[in-house]
């Protein structure tokens, strides 16, 4: 009698089981809806609150926050997630209950109240704690009887993962910026709630797979996400018991009860005013950073404690690998830049216009970005589909209605792009002199007087003092206006110097969100004096899809080089994925140097520097969970699995919380000195691992 794996491996798509694909397109419509989110949440928090596409005007602080708090608990809740997982629910109910509680977190969001914001964080925080240690363990259960297919599988599952952020990013992101973001968000929850149910519907390919809960999967779950040689075993006599002290149980208890408080406080202190902490406080150190370094002390005596009771080969390991851990810290604080300062940064500072040849060329790029993709993994679904189709047809109908309906986003996306026409419109502003701290007028570099322009609004009381003069600027929109022809319009971004036209629903908004917060509701009365040319505006969200192309472009690339004879050490490989990422935020630095007020940086500096940021991660990436099962016991494989999330989960919080002074840094000294932090700071980090290679290799006792 055949066992269901076997029965699994019968119905093959390229070469794998069908099931395989089941998952891939699961992950993908997961991914899609996490980094469709996320790449809208501090641009939609930080947005003014009255204007074309109004958001909730919070400072870059306060998002910065936020958001961090939420990265740092993505990577948290799965240690938990994992572990109801493999004791109670098994993997596939698992998946099941993380998407619909991640479903219901994107619909709260698409609500946009502050309760319904925070309720839906919430959700997705626990839901992804559910489903994220899940999917990776299904696919071991899959490939215990075939483990040389094992490293394919998870090439072709990685696929699905960049996949879904690509399309995530892109589509929730040109909704969100074109439309509105309560559609960006509410997006991400449609496909989140499809890709929920072709799973649930996919149940009868897989059997028994997945279904209870399975012993023994972390290592399996850990070298799965990796693809990287075996682990090397530690001798048995190394292995001797280490149980936890009351002292070691008592350190867990108070430094987790510290770090997630902290986690909690700190947007509630920023945005709410409320710290729990404030006892701590020394002089100007807030209370809650001297209570995370009493965490930090606390963490440290039982790491220490801990890794002295092992043996020497033992310890020794365990001692490169926390390392390991610490300078991942570094890299992940610089890496997840791109879902804070970057995005603010591609909104105020980048030039994002195009206009005639360079508009159709970057349309024409841009349908073949997304349109070959969807070709090849719709190629993907008509051959799962014929496999498939007999045993699971409601999960086939499903995934068909999915790509159904984001073949029409897309197409609806690339036939706006290309009849959107750029527009000269006149208005009224007022002339004044634009001045520094000290109250003197500026001057730019050719020694001219600068001035302000403030828009005469329906709500501005100008007088005989004022100077009213008639401004030119641009609009850009997919519908045909004429010569002469009088429109609304309002700034599309915070300081005012981009504008968009209004129609009836956006004016009507506008007017009664004015009214609710007692403020000039910003709306500008202009005519149209030119037709130009096609023109493209480039969403914010689209320079975000770049890590994902990259990854697809230069994978094969690195994986070669990993397998080769020059395949370098696992400390050069962290010194190249520091310094390469430190070279990105360099050249940032130098394309925003000497740059003034009101002008934009060219693009090719942001394109470049998610190049350079994407080749450090995947110098990088190979090198870290691979090192759990290789350095550690294997009965602390799980605990250590936890420690190295716990490392990019601290990662991404101070990524957040730097990122949030982009504007604090930017007003104080230079946005070139912003990004100068985040290029010296990897660099001296890649440099001082590299030179500690020669003490990683001792330490590591022949591991490789």
């Amino acid at each position: 009698m055949n066992t269901d794996i076997e029965n699994l491996f019968k119905d093959k798509v390229l070469g794998h089981p069908a099931g395989l694909f089941v998952l891939f397109f699961t992950e993908m419509w997961e991914r899609f809806s996490f980094y469709g989110m996320r790449v809208l949440l501090v641009n939609f928090l930080t947005m003014a609150a009255i204007g074309y596409n109004p958001g909730w005007e919070w400072t870059v602080e306060n998002a910065g926050a936020l958001f961090g708090t939420y990265a740092m608990l993505l990577y948290i809740t799965p240690i938990i997630g994992g572990w109801l997982a493999d004791k109670y629910t098994g993997y596939r109910n698992a998946v099941i209950i993380g998407s619909l509680i991640m479903t219901a977190g994107h619909a709260s969001m698409a609500i946009e109240t502050e309760f319904s914001l925070y309720f839906g964080l919430f959700l997705l925080v626990i839901g992804t704690g559910f489903f994220k240690p899940t999917m990776t363990s299904i696919i071991s259960d899959m490939y215990k009887k075939n483990p040389e297919k094992k490293d394919g599988a998870y090439t072709i599952y990685y696929m699905g993962v960049n996949a879904g952020a690509f399309f995530g990013m892109m589509l929730c992101g040109y909704l969100a910026e074109k439309v509105g973001w309560a559609y960006g968000f509410g997006l991400a929850g449609v496909f989140m709630l499809l890709g929920t149910i072709q799973f649930w519907l996919s149940g009868p390919l897989f059997g028994k797979i997945g279904a209870k809960p399975a012993k023994a999967t972390e290592v399996d779950t850990v070298e799965a996400s990796t693809s990287e040689a075996p682990k090397v075993a530690v001798e048995d006599e190394e292995e001797r018991p280490n149980p936890f002290t009351t002292l070691d149980k008592v350190l867990i208890i108070i430094s987790s009860v510290i770090g997630l408080g902290y986690a909690i406080n700190d947007p509630m202190s920023k945005i709410a005013g409320i710290d729990m902490f404030s006892f701590f406080q020394i002089d100007d150190f807030e209370g809650q950073y001297t209570a995370v370094l009493f965490a930090l002390v606390l963490f440290l005596i039982l790491v220490i404690g801990r890794i002295l009771r092992y043996t020497a080969v033992v310890r020794d390991r365990m001692i490169a690998f926390i390392i390991f851990a610490f300078f991942t810290v570094f890299f992940w604080m610089s890496f997840e830049q791109g879902a804070s300062s970057l995005v603010i940064f591609a909104r105020d500072n980048v030039d994002r216009m195009l206009s005639g040849s360079a508009a159709t060329i970057f349309n024409v790029i841009n349908t073949l970005l997304t349109v070959i993709p969807l070709i090849i993994i719709s190629y993907v679904l008509v051959i799962l589909w014929k496999k498939t189709f007999t045993k699971i047809p409601g999960s086939n109908i499903v995934l068909v209605i999915c790509f159904l309906f984001m073949w029409g986003i897309v197409g609806w996306m690339l036939n706006r792009d290309f009849n959107t026409v750029a527009y000269d419109v006149t208005y009224s502003a007022i002339k004044t002199a634009d001045v520094d701290a000290s109250g003197k007028q500026k001057v730019d570099a050719d020694g001219k007087l600068q001035f302000l322009y403030i828009p005469v609004s329906e709500n501005t009381k100008a007088d005989a003092n004022h100077e009213i003069v008639t401004r030119t600027t641009s609009i850009a929109e997919p519908l045909t206006f004429n010569v002469g022809d009088k429109l609304h319009i309002a700034p599309k971004n915070n300081d005012g110097t981009e504008f968009g036209f209004l129609d009836d629903e956006r004016l009507e908004a506008t007017k009664e969100q004015a009214v609710i917060l007692n403020r000039d509701n910003g709306v500008v009365a202009a005519t149209v004096t030119h037709v130009r040319d096609k023109e493209v505006e480039i969403t914010v969200s689209w320079f975000s899809i770049l890590n994902s192309f990259f990854i697809i472009v230069f994978a094969s690339f690195f994986s070669k080089w990993w397998e080769s004879k020059y395949n370098p050490s696992a400390a050069t490989k962290y010194a190249l994925g520091l310094s390469i990422m430190g070279l990105g935020f360099g050249l940032l630095a130098f394309g925003a140097a000497g740059i003034v007020d009101g002008v934009k940086v060219s693009m090719i500096w942001l394109i470049l520097a998610y190049l350079f940021h994407t080749l450090g991660e995947l110098c990088l990436s190979p090198v870290g969970l691979s090192y759990v099962s290789k350095l550690v016991p294997g009965r602390m494989i799980a605990l250590m699995f936890g420690m190295w999330y716990l490392a990019i989960a601290i990662g991404n919080k101070l990524a957040a919380v730097l990122g949030g002074q982009i504007e604090n840094i930017t007003k104080e000294y230079s946005l070139s000195t912003f990004f100068l932090i985040f290029t010296i700071v990897p660099v001296i980090a890649g440099l001082l691992i590299f030179f500690l290679n020669p003490v990683l290799k001792k330490l590591m006792h022949g591991v490789r």
